[in-house]
């Protein structure tokens, strides 16, 4: 049985890092997934497909992974630039502009 540990990523309609700090520990499909010829679902009997486990930091992850025997990959993910302007949001409504407001 194959594991990935990695830290998730942010979703398209998140502009914060809220739950992007833990780390996840998932186990790779062991079997192809099937269609049902009468309804056209997909479905799998891999039960472990559907776990997903959440750890506060990396060694607590690869920790159960050893502990339990599992051979896992990590995926680490390369640090972001934060972006911060010097004013911020509030620049845009400053009573002291240079310039004016347009589009």
């Amino acid at each position: 049985m194959r594991a990935r540990i990695y830290q998730p990523a942010k979703t398209a309609m998140q502009s914060g890092t809220a739950k992007t700090t833990g780390w996840v520990l998932e186990f790779a499909p062991a079997s192809a997934r099937q269609i049902d010829p009468l309804m056209g679902w997909t479905s799998s009997d891999d039960m472990e497909s559907q776990i997903h486990l959440r750890f506060d930091t990396r060694e607590a992850a690869e920790a159960y992974a050893q502990s339990k025997g599992l051979a896992y990959d990590l995926a680490e993910r390369s640090a972001r630039k934060p972006v911060i302007r010097a004013r911020g949001y509030g620049e845009n409504f400053a009573t002291d502009r240079k310039g004016v407001w347009t589009h």
